[in-house]
């Protein structure tokens, strides 16, 4: 998290905010490149203007900025007859400012500790990889696939045809009991589908 997301409003940890909402608070990355190149070009804008303002005010203007252009230019003009390139560009600038502010999507699953303080995140190939495992280790089971979703944690396990719905408990009991191994606070329903090898 970046020294501007933590000035922005929400950023301060309230009393009732729960371990898995404070996590994935924390685990969300900062868009570093877009805050460079804002930070980069508001810096080269104030930059020159500054250099051009006080050359002016010392009766030596640089001349970089053109002051005087863009002072005529927006006289002529009016916000009706604002070019399409200009809108483009303006827009290019809100969305990169809001890059910048707004973090990322976290790649990281959060893991439950016992001190409040600490956050720490598991992959998400990796929690799919471990559940996966311990899918496969399940009787009967020949291959499993793992789909972490918003609310629910989907695993598909291909068997043979002497398979029965039991197995299917078996599945999403040694999955739950891998969830709470881990320690993960993902949050929603294990859901186990079954297919069947050749059908």
């Amino acid at each position: 998290m970046t020294a501007f997301q933590q000035l922005l409003p929400g950023a301060v940890l309230a009393a009732h905010e729960t371990p898995r909402r404070r996590a994935n608070r924390v685990l969300r990355p900062a868009r570093t490149p877009a805050g460079v190149a804002v930070a980069f070009a508001v810096t080269a804008g104030l930059g020159l203007t500054a250099a051009e303002v006080v050359s002016a005010l010392v009766g030596n203007p640089l001349g970089w900025v053109p002051v005087d252009e863009a002072i005529a230019a927006a006289r002529r003009s009016s916000w009706l007859e604002v070019s399409f390139w200009a809108l483009v560009m303006a827009l290019a600038g809100v969305v990169m400012l809001l890059l910048a502010a707004v973090p990322g999507r976290s790649r990281l699953v959060p893991v439950e500790t016992s001190d409040a303080r600490i956050v720490i995140g598991i992959t998400r190939i990796g929690l799919r990889r471990t559940l996966r495992a311990v899918a496969q280790e399940v009787e009967g089971v020949e291959k499993a696939r793992v789909k972490l979703l918003r609310r629910t944690i989907e695993v598909t396990v291909v068997t043979g045809p002497e398979s029965s719905g039991a197995m299917l408990k078996q599945v999403g009991n040694a999955v739950g009991d891998r969830l709470a191994g881990v320690g993960t606070l993902a949050s929603g329903e294990v859901v186990v589908r079954l297919r069947r090898r050749g059908i």
